[in-house]
C-alpha cells in the first residue's frame, strides 16, 4: 500500500515536503509508547505504595482501637454492675443496722438473725469490693493502651492524609504530562491514512502495544528476531511508502532511507 499526504505550504507559498506516512506512523508509535510509560508511572508511583501501606497500617490500628475499646466498655459495664451491687448491699446493711439501733428488731432471735445477715452482707460487700479492685486494676493498663493506640491512630491518619495529598500532586503532574502527549498524539493520528492507522491499532492491541517497528541491523525492533536474507532483500527493494510486515511477528516494519535499496 502506498500512501501520501500534502503538507501545508511554507511561508514563501511553496508546498512543504510531505512527511512519509510510515515516518508519521513511527512518531505515532513513539507517542503511544510515551503514554504507556506515563500510565505505568501512574500505576507504580511510590506515593501510591505509601498510601496503600499507610492505609493498611491505619486500618490495623483502627481495628486494635476498636478491640481495646470493646474490652474497656465491657470492664466499665462490669464495674458499674459491681458498684450497683455494692451500693445495694450497703443500703441493706444500713437498713438492718438502723433497725437494730432503734430497738425495733423484735425478739433476741430476730436480732441474732439480723446480725448474722449483716455479717453475711458485709462479707459479700468485701467480695464485691475485691472484684471491683480487680476490674480497676485491669482498666488502668487498658486505658493506657487505648490512649496510646488512639494517639498512634491519629498520627497515622495525619500521615495518610499527607501521603494522599502527595499522591494527588504526583498523579496530577503525570496527568498534565499525559495530556500534552495525548494532544500531540491526536494530531499525528489525524495525519496518518485511515487504513494504515486502523492496521496499526489492530496490531498494537494484539502485540503488547507495539504495532510499528524499526528495522535495525536486519532485525525487527519489535520482536528482536533476525529476518531471513531473502525477506530483507524484498523489503529493501520496496518503495518508501510500501507497507510491509515482519514475517516473524506481523508488525509493520519501517526502514530508514539509507536501508532501502541496499
Amino acid at each position: 500500500m502506498s500512501t501520501s499526504e500534502t503538507e501545508p505550504s511554507d511561508s514563501q507559498g511553496a508546498p512543504a515536503p510531505s512527511t512519509p506516512q510510515l515516518t508519521l506512523l513511527l512518531e505515532l508509535q513513539e507517542a503511544d509508547l510515551a503514554l504507556d510509560r506515563l500510565a505505568y508511572r501512574h500505576r507504580e508511583l511510590a506515593e501510591r505504595v505509601a498510601v496503600s501501606e499507610l492505609g493498611a497500617g491505619l486500618a490495623e490500628l483502627t481495628a486494635r482501637v476498636a478491640e481495646a475499646q470493646d474490652q474497656r466498655d465491657k470492664l466499665a459495664s462490669q464495674q458499674l454492675t459491681l458498684d450497683q451491687r455494692s451500693e445495694a448491699v450497703g443500703g441493706r446493711i444500713a437498713t438492718i443496722e438502723q433497725r437494730l439501733r432503734s430497738g425495733r428488731a423484735g425478739s433476741y432471735r430476730d436480732e441474732q438473725a439480723m446480725g448474722e445477715e449483716v455479717a453475711s452482707l458485709a462479707h459479700l460487700r468485701r467480695e464485691i469490693e475485691d472484684q471491683e479492685l480487680e476490674v480497676m486494676e485491669a482498666l488502668e493498663p487498658l486505658d493506657q493502651e487505648l490512649g496510646a493506640l488512639k494517639a498512634s491512630s491519629a498520627s497515622a491518619a495525619e500521615e495518610l492524609a499527607l501521603a494522599r495529598e502527595q499522591l494527588g500532586m504526583a498523579t496530577a503532574a503525570i496527568d498534565d504530562e499525559a495530556a500534552v502527549v495525548h494532544a500531540a498524539r491526536e494530531q499525528l493520528a489525524a495525519r496518518v491514512a485511515p487504513e494504515l492507522a486502523a492496521s496499526y491499532e489492530r496490531l498494537r492491541a494484539k502485540l503488547g502495544g507495539i504495532g510499528a517497528a524499526h528495522l535495525v541491523g536486519g532485525a525487527c525492533s519489535g520482536c528482536h528476531l533476525q529476518l531471513p536474507a531473502g525477506e530483507l532483500h524484498r523489503l529493501r527493494q520496496a518503495t518508501p511508502d510500501s507497507v510491509v510486515h515482519c514475517d516473524q511477528c506481523g508488525r509493520i516494519l519501517v526502514m530508514t532511507s539509507d536501508q532501502a535499496g541496499r
